[in-house]
């Protein structure tokens, strides 16, 4: 493990605290790219326009006709937190903007498979529905589209991930990263490409007559939802993303959110008045999440959707209860997982450059987050696969990946195919996490394809996992307050949490917890003592180390008092 401190562009932070930012916040900022006051402005009217957006303008047209004429509007989700927040805000949205006749779907991710496949366009078309909006997927779905129109629907993507060789041939299309688009958030999550899609089709509908701007319904309510699907699908938080994630924290703060949201935070023992980002990637979203992962996502969608605060509670605690079910089915597949992983090491402490595991055991539905860890705890590109449950499927399996920093992994499935054909029977995804299906017999092949496309394309410095810090503390930062308000600010992917490191003295140590997994330890940082832990960390550390560590607050008989949660230690 390397630490690193970023470079701190002295000119941009005296500017930042200039103009009268936090002197620790001026350093972040200017450490994280940002170098005019004007950059942290988060108003919604600075927000990209949507009709940079390809595809906004004709999406808008399709469905304001659709909604003139009382067409019966189908919205096709994903069963992920993107997917379901994307869904809700459409239904909520094209209610809102008139529409009388919208439902949703959202196929099941064991019989159904991901995106709009020809089977879910026969049931949507069995519903009675004219027009087709997908939410999060579609943009690899050609042969869904194709049957939805050959079915004489009317079809509209909206989505966000790269799209492969061949397009849909869709009535309309929007995704930023679809050819000859402009819009330069590359990275808006799905929920985000739907409320672009919900402002240009009220633009739409003003340009039509039906409300001026005084009476237009008002879509900045949904900003909560869009705010959790973004961050939970962990896209990079440029500005626009940063605004649309502002925006909903202050909301919710302000206790302006959807019954089902509030029932999210009380159910996962959160504070909604003091909401954070790490509230919606380790705490809501995980909830929303594993509906979809052993259950059904229907259960986190009609959690957003519902109106009735004691409704919203119920779906709330039936959704924490299947989150606990997942951990539990998790943590016995994290164990198998590590012990097939370290099994390919050989005699060597040293891991291969790729990862690539299959047990007939595994649950189809948790694969993605054992991937995760193994990557987080091996810093290597990861594949977790699983028998496929579904019908008729019983000799393909089913992997998910995660990739680490420099290892574009859709990529490497990419050039997997193409090395060998036949052996990836599906695959898509983004540069930190796809998804592929393989044929059991050539788990193997594959395995030895994927490493040796890691083999080339990963150095040793890649290979070395490394922490980038924002360097030392000053000690006058430890303090509650400053903890409260480095908490408030919004960080994520691209736009990394305060992190510090130092070299510390380690006055005492032991282990804590149920299964005693984690490190408590006693520091003296600067002359001054303070506590920390390090979670899911056993080995003892030396007596002075240098540390990366994030900033807490631990609460205890009313006291309030920081501590150190480290993340890492270079030895």
């Amino acid at each position: 493990m390397k630490i690193v401190a970023r470079d701190i562009p002295p000119r941009a932070a005296w500017a930042l605290e200039q103009a009268g930012v936090h002197p620790l916040l001026a350093r972040l900022y200017a450490a994280r790219g940002i170098r005019l006051h004007d950059e942290l402005d988060d108003a919604l009217k600075r927000l990209l326009p949507p009709e940079t957006l390809l595809g906004a303008r004709e999406a808008a047209v399709l469905l304001a006709d659709a909604i003139a004429a009382d067409r019966r509007i189908v919205v096709v989700a994903d069963y992920d937190c993107d997917g379901a927040t994307a869904c809700a805000v459409a239904v909520r949205g094209l209610r809102l903007l008139g529409g009388r006749q919208v439902d949703y779907l959202v196929p099941d991710r064991v019989a159904d498979g991901y995106g709009l496949t020809p089977t879910i366009a026969r049931r949507v078309h069995e519903r009675g529905a004219d027009l087709l909006v997908t939410v999060d997927n579609g943009i690899a779905s050609v042969d869904g589209v194709a049957e939805a129109r050959a079915l004489g629907l009317s079809v509209l993507v909206t989505d966000h991930h790269l799209p492969g060789p061949a397009l849909p041939v869709a009535d309309a299309m929007v995704n930023p990263n679809q050819p000859g688009c402009a819009f330069e958030s590359k990275s808006i999550a799905g929920v985000g490409v739907m409320f672009y899609v919900l402002m240009a089709l009220r633009t739409e509908l003003r340009r039509r007559g039906v409300f001026d701007a005084a009476s237009q319904p008002r879509l900045e309510p949904l900003l909560p939802l869009v705010a959790l699907g973004t961050v939970a699908d962990v896209v990079r938080l440029d500005s626009n993303n940063r605004r649309l994630v502002a925006q909903g924290l202050k909301r919710i703060r302000a206790g302006q959110m959807q019954p089902g949201i509030a029932a999210l935070f009380t159910a996962a023992g959160r504070k909604a008045d003091a909401a954070t980002t790490f509230d919606f990637g380790f705490a809501l979203g995980p909830r929303i999440n594993a509906a979809g992962r052993l259950a059904d996502m229907t259960l986190g969608i009609e959690c957003l959707l519902t109106d009735d605060p004691g409704r919203a509670a119920e779906l709330a605690r039936t959704l924490d209860a299947i989150n606990r079910e997942r951990r539990e089915i998790e943590g016995g597949m994290r164990e198998q997982a590590l012990l097939l992983a370290e099994n390919l090491f050989g005699d060597t402490d040293t891991p291969p450059p790729a990862i690539s595991v299959f047990d007939p055991d595994f649950h189809e539905g948790v694969v993605g987050i054992v991937a995760s860890r193994l990557k987080d705890k091996l810093h290597r590109p990861t594949f977790v696969f699983a028998a496929s449950a579904a019908p008729g499927k019983e000799h393909e399996i089913k992997g998910s990946g995660r990739s680490i920093p420099g290892f574009h992994l859709r990529d490497a499935l990419d050039l997997v195919a193409k090395r060998h054909p036949g052996v990836l029977l599906k695959f898509g995804g983004h540069a930190m996490a796809a998804g592929c299906t393989v044929a059991r017999e050539a788990f193997e092949t594959f395995e030895q394809a994927f490493a040796q496309v890691a083999q080339e394309w990963l150095d040793a410095a890649t290979l070395t996992r490394r922490i980038d810090t924002d360097g030392p503390l000053a000690p006058e930062y430890c303090r509650a307050d400053i903890v409260d308000t480095l908490h408030r600010e919004v960080w994520g992917q691209g736009f990394a949490p305060p992190t510090f490191s130092e070299e510390v003295e380690v006055v005492s140590q032991r282990l804590v917890g149920e299964g005693k997994n984690h490190l408590s330890l006693k520091l003296i940082h600067q002359g001054n003592p303070i506590d920390a832990i390090w979670f899911g960390h056993t080995d003892p550390l030396p007596a002075r180390v240098l540390l990366a560590f994030r900033l807490d607050v631990n609460e205890w008989k009313n006291e309030r008092r920081v501590q150190f949660l480290v993340e890492g230690a270079q030895l």
